[in-house]
């Protein structure tokens, strides 16, 4: 992953062209993968990540790609994904321990609340992506 103007850049190889968009496989490393250990660490992970890009570009499948996102697109997908989802649970258990409920219960239902808030993520989903607007640099 690399910076560029206040983008967030991945190699990547495409894997599907047509006339509304292009698929991009990009191949997403921890941060430990050059290490020489790595085939002996299971810490070490490559993931392949699918990406669609709206628009119609001149590139072919197998060819490398570089994806750019905006960098507050990455800032926003964090607080999505991991800020608001623990300050949900932190204050959930916070509420629910000072109003007296057992232990258990409060664990319980400030790990509950973790449904819904995914659950209208995925509803919302086709919403949410068009913020998180990616763009192809040949």
């Amino acid at each position: 992953m690399a910076e560029y103007k206040g983008s967030i850049e991945h190699e990547g190889i495409v894997k599907k062209t047509d006339n509304k968009s292009v698929t991009v496989s990009i191949i997403a490393e921890s941060a430990c993968s050059g290490c020489h250990a790595e085939g002996l660490c299971s810490l070490s992970e490559k993931e392949e990540k699918i990406v669609e890009i709206p628009g119609t570009f001149n590139v072919r499948p197998g060819e490398s790609v570089r994806v750019l996102m905006k960098q507050s697109s990455g800032y926003a997908a964090v607080l999505f994904g991991y800020v608001l989802p623990l300050i949900l649970v932190v204050a959930l258990l916070i509420i629910l321990e000072s109003s007296g409920v057992t232990e258990l219960a409060a664990g319980l239902g400030s790990v509950a609340v973790l449904l819904p808030y995914y659950l209208s993520l995925y509803i919302f989903r086709k919403k949410i992506n068009r913020k998180f607007a990616f763009s192809l640099k040949a």
